[in-house]
């Protein structure tokens, strides 16, 4: 079953059982991959509906950090709610010692010897750890080992 249509499922499923913020969150992500189909006038593949689930769970972990030095609880606890939902739809994700292989097989195909191999190192290790690792993260660690 296509991510898409696993995702309008759960949607009719919290409909069924009444839950409400689940709904809530849920929604939000069909508007986002609607918005985007609708935009670049084509159909979302998983990799593309993960893209966006990835882009929604990074908006609300800078909003966390937001509302948390407005000492806004109530809103942190919502944004929070909302990241647990929305990533129930990533793949697993990958552990420390699979990330540390994947940048040093990366590292090791490119020939990358510094810093400025950043792209290339980013652009073998991406289509394999994309929805299964933080990027952000994962730039910083080849930035630490390129270093």
């Amino acid at each position: 079953m296509a991510l898409r249509d696993r995702i309008t499922e759960d949607m009719k499923t919290a409909m069924r059982s009444g839950e409400k913020e689940r709904l809530g969150t849920i929604r939000l992500a069909l508007a986002a991959i609607k918005q985007r189909e609708v935009d670049e006038r084509i159909t979302l593949d998983d990799t593309q509906v993960l893209a966006v689930l990835e882009k929604m769970i990074k908006q609300r972990r800078e909003a966390i950090v937001q509302f948390e030095s407005g000492k806004r609880p109530d809103l942190v606890a919502k944004e929070s709610a909302e990241i647990v939902v929305l990533q129930a739809y990533l793949p697993a994700q990958m552990s420390e010692s699979e990330l540390d292989t994947l940048i040093a097989d990366a590292i090791k195909a490119t020939g990358a010897t510094s810093v400025k191999d950043m792209g290339k190192v980013m652009g073998f290790v991406k289509p394999k750890a994309q929805g299964k690792a933080d990027m952000g993260a994962v730039s910083a660690r080849i930035k630490q080992k390129l270093g």
